[in-house]
């Protein structure tokens, strides 16, 4: 298992040391450089490329919020802010830093921190894996997912619809459900708009995979797939549905 490059920038040296003693016990942390301003952070960033960063945020040369202005999107790492004045939170955030640290803080604050920051690694590292495939279209083909240390292949075709899950969705074939970390409106823009329709708030169908039809009161249909799953799509929806057939 890789370990999380980390560097530490602080002006005063002791403060340094103090980080780098309460992670000394992290197997999991490995820190590739230290800097004590600014100019001197913009640099270890650049060159040691770190995936997690504790910065002070008043330095000699640049701030800390200085210091992240001068870093492309894809240079950026996740940001723990340590600092003595709380006056800099509200900035801290608007800067999208994980983490703000009051000085004194003591270890257990520190570690909750970088837990956090683990946690949001992982999820970053997820995104990627489940990465998706294009037709020459610019359509979805197929999805990746990470599943208990396993990763799957699945062609969109497969999919029988799909269902929105807060920053994930649900993706519902005939005999399994799986989980994918994507949002629903994202997913519906790379997705066949011929094939895949929202017939709600928080659902797609695949129309291929639709075996029939039937019309509701006040407009809306119940919308039979071939695995015997029931969706109630709106009246707006069933008209879009409706035309969507007429056309085929």
């Amino acid at each position: 298992m890789p370990k999380i490059r980390a560097a530490i920038v602080d002006d005063e040296p002791f403060a340094r040391e103090r980080v780098r003693r309460m992670l000394s016990g992290d197997e999991e942390i490995e820190i590739v450089g230290e800097a004590g301003d600014g100019i001197e952070a913009v640099s270890i960033i650049k060159e040691t490329r770190p995936a997690l960063v504790f910065l002070d945020v008043q330095m000699p040369g640049k701030d800390g919020f200085e210091v992240l202005a001068e870093l492309a999107e894809n240079e950026t790492p996740i940001i723990i802010f340590l600092t003595a004045f709380d006056r800099y939170a509200v900035k801290a955030f608007e800067a999208a830093a994980l983490d703000y640290l009051l000085k004194p803080f003591d270890e257990e604050r520190l570690q909750k921190a970088v837990e956090r920051a683990k946690a949001q690694l992982d999820d970053k590292s997820e995104t990627e894996t489940s990465r998706i495939f294009k037709t020459d279209e610019g359509f979805l083909d197929r999805v990746l997912v990470k599943k208990g240390g396993r990763v799957f292949f699945f062609k969109t075709d497969e999919i029988e619809w799909i269902e929105a899950y807060g920053n994930y969705v649900r993706l519902h074939f005939e005999l399994a459900t799986h989980l994918l970390r994507e949002t629903i409106s994202s997913l519906e823009a790379q997705l066949d708009s011929q094939k895949f329709v929202r017939v709600h708030r928080s659902g797609l169908v695949n129309l291929t995979r639709i075996r029939e039809i039937e019309t509701l009161s006040g407009g809306r249909a119940r919308i039979i797939l071939k695995s015997g799953a029931e969706i109630v799509a709106s009246r707006r929806l069933n008209r879009k549905l409706s035309k969507l057939f007429a056309k085929s």
